[in-house]
């Protein structure tokens, strides 16, 4: 068994891939996790080429309690109790409330904040279980503190504030246990979920330079600098906050993403 084991949800792509390849080059084991078999297992073999000493990756959708927790269990037994944990799994859609359907709705809700939750849950159980301390970090959105200006966000928006208010509860409730819980803010980042939100006449990059104070979009690996910080000794004294790694977005308020 390993110490440090790094186990992130939403690994086949985006910031999810880019935290998994950040932490494997730091040397930690790490369990991978994403709807997409194929893409997680790619993702694991990128991480091995790049220094991570073990790796599983699981096919799991995180809006199932029992996969889930087989997911853990799995990790347990091949490589240990992770104890670096990142709930990035996340789906978007971009439409006005009065034209969500509920099926729609509760999709965006079940992944993002129900996944979390059960993300979250099972690593406490499991860290409790053993007596271990811990780092989670969620991945939240600025849609959880302000209303984009471009729209057509509620559901979105709903989960990620669900999100939010979570690390806070969570990080009040094991802060004696020696459990951090956090949040991570990212920005428009130039991932495949930022083209929800955009069509094909839209170009991301240009509003970027005049939406966002640093001017331009941020790149996944600048997430994933973040969210190790979050989750390392450095970050020793930091839990119930919400690290914004936005290039000045929120601060800056009015804004089209």
């Amino acid at each position: 068994m390993h110490d440090d084991i790094t186990f992130i949800t939403g690994a086949g792509s985006g910031i999810g891939r880019a935290v998994a390849l950040q932490q494997a080059s730091l040397g930690h084991p790490l369990a991978l996790l994403d709807r997409d078999r194929a893409r997680v297992e790619a993702v694991a073999g990128e991480a091995e080429e790049r220094g991570a000493p073990h790796t599983l990756a699981v096919a799991a959708d995180i809006c199932q309690e029992a996969a889930v927790s087989e997911a853990y269990a799995q990790c347990r037994t091949s490589l240990g109790v992770p104890t670096r944990i990142v709930a990035n799994a996340g789906v978007e859609i971009s439409r006005k409330a009065h034209e969500t359907t509920l099926a729609e709705w509760a999709g965006v809700i079940d992944v993002n904040l129900t996944g979390t939750f059960l993300t979250c849950r099972e690593a406490i159980r499991l860290l409790l279980e053993h007596g271990l301390p811990g780092a989670i970090v969620c991945v939240s959105s600025p849609s959880a503190f302000v209303g984009f200006a471009g729209g057509a966000n509620s559901a979105y928006g709903s989960s990620k504030g669900g999100v939010s208010a979570m690390v806070k509860a969570l990080a009040v409730d094991y802060a004696g246990c020696g459990i951090r819980v956090n949040g991570v803010v990212p920005g428009a980042t130039a991932t495949p979920l930022l083209d929800v939100t955009t069509d094909e006449h839209d170009d991301a990059a240009s509003r970027a330079r005049t939406q966002i104070p640093l001017g331009r979009l941020a790149r996944p690996e600048e997430i994933a600098e973040a969210i190790d910080w979050l989750l390392g000794p450095k970050s020793s004294y930091v839990t119930g906050s919400h690290l914004h790694v936005d290039g000045g977005l929120t601060a800056r308020g009015a804004n089209d993403f």
